[in-house]
């Protein structure tokens, strides 16, 4: 029986290889926000999500290694078994303050958070409304949830509005679950009118800000407020520290109702070891840099211009955001000029399919506010070469 099985892994194996699908994993050497080293050789690193360069801020490090010192490294058990530091209340009503909400409950990825977020709150009697191009931490949440699960449109508002109507006097309560920031794509939904149309139909909004939460909105506050919305407006709302604060963990906040029913029912939170006090006394100093040096923002819209401005010719997906896509269909085009741009000192990882729908393999770009202008003309010029 062993055998057989063995044979079914290494045969599903091969047949992702010959696809081209098959993912290779890296060890860095060194890594320091534009730059980063591999085998001994420096690249001009364009596919990290540090968009504000927090990852290496000195002030950053500074506080994680104090926070080591002064709480530990480890939490060691489930906040409701051995309790939480001070530290994790401190970040939590550091949430509060910065977003404008009434609680902040911790989790230690965004992949949990979501997960937790909708395998709690959805249950039999609803129906979840998911956009075509949710993160994979969503999809999965929201088949193995007791609810029933549509998809609509990405970012259209008709398919969503026609979706909603169907339940006008049916027996299930909708639920829509959209992305602030799309990972892959680096476009967002019209908020007011995506939230407009779900109170039109009293149906709950739910939102994944991992990409917009820093380097959107007021003091970064999200792409919810640079659109005009209030964050206690929304259901709840999921973001990570692991994007634009450079760290690591997730949380979910909102009203003081769905955090502790979260806290009391959700199954990743219980049974899951707290986020680490050092980690937590390094996203502290994060946000407080994030609110404070708004420059970083600034440069970051900068960087994003000039890129958009140089590369305007080539087959750009359209985004205002850090994210900038270069779709070339075929996953072995993909992989031919992503090892092409390595050549030429840039890190580049192609991007395919099941990540991005089939036949859209592409070269996925992340800007920073590290970036240099010499560093973006680098890369339009290697991109026009293999474009």
């Amino acid at each position: 029986m062993s055998e057989a099985k063995l044979a079914q892994l290494q045969y599903a194996l091969a047949e992702r290889a010959a696809k081209h699908l098959l993912r290779q994993p890296v060890t860095l050497d060194n890594y320091n926000g534009r730059l980063i080293t591999i085998n001994g050789q420096q690249y001009l690193n364009f596919s990290g999500n540090d968009y504000l360069g927090l990852a290496t801020a000195p002030e950053v490090l500074q506080a994680l290694a104090e926070g080591a010192t002064h709480y530990g490294a480890g939490s060691s058990g489930s906040p409701l078994v051995t309790g939480q530091h001070k530290v994790h209340q401190q970040l939590c009503d550091t949430l509060c303050d910065w977003l404008g909400v009434e609680r902040a409950l911790l989790f230690s990825s965004g992949f949990a958070a979501n997960q937790a977020m909708l395998l709690t709150l959805a249950d039999k009697q609803d129906l979840l409304l998911l956009d075509k191009l949710s993160h994979a931490s969503l999809i999965d949440a929201a088949l193995c949830s007791k609810a029933d699960l549509k998809r609509f449109a990405h970012n259209d508002l008709n398919s969503l509005s026609s979706l909603l109507k169907q339940q006008t006097a049916g027996a299930l309560q909708p639920m829509v679950v959209t992305e602030g920031v799309f990972s892959m794509d680096g476009d967002s939904p019209d908020l007011p009118a995506l939230l407009a149309l779900c109170q039109q139909y009293k149906a709950p909004l739910l939102l994944d800000d991992a990409h917009g939460l820093g380097v959107l909105g007021p003091e970064g506050s999200g792409s919810a407020t640079a659109q005009g919305i209030a964050i206690n407006d929304l259901f709840c709302l999921m973001a990570n520290f692991g994007k634009a604060l450079g760290i690591g963990g997730a949380f979910i906040a909102g009203s003081k109702t769905v955090i502790d029913y979260l806290e009391q029912f959700g199954r990743h939170y219980i049974y899951s070891t707290g986020l680490s006090p050092a980690l937590c006394a390094a996203v502290l100093k994060s946000i407080e840099l994030c609110r404070s040096q708004n420059w970083r923002r600034e440069q970051l819209q900068q960087n994003i211009s000039l890129f958009r401005q140089l590369a305007a010719e080539l087959p750009l997906l359209v985004s205002d955001t850090a994210i900038q896509g270069v779709v070339l269909g075929d996953n072995e085009r993909a992989l031919a000029a992503s090892k092409q741009l390595k050549l030429a000192g840039v890190w580049l990882s192609a991007i395919r399919p099941p990540t991005v729908p089939a036949g859209s393999a592409r070269l996925r770009i992340t800007l920073s506010a590290q970036h240099t202008a010499q560093d973006i003309r680098l890369l339009v010029q290697q991109l026009r070469q293999i474009a």
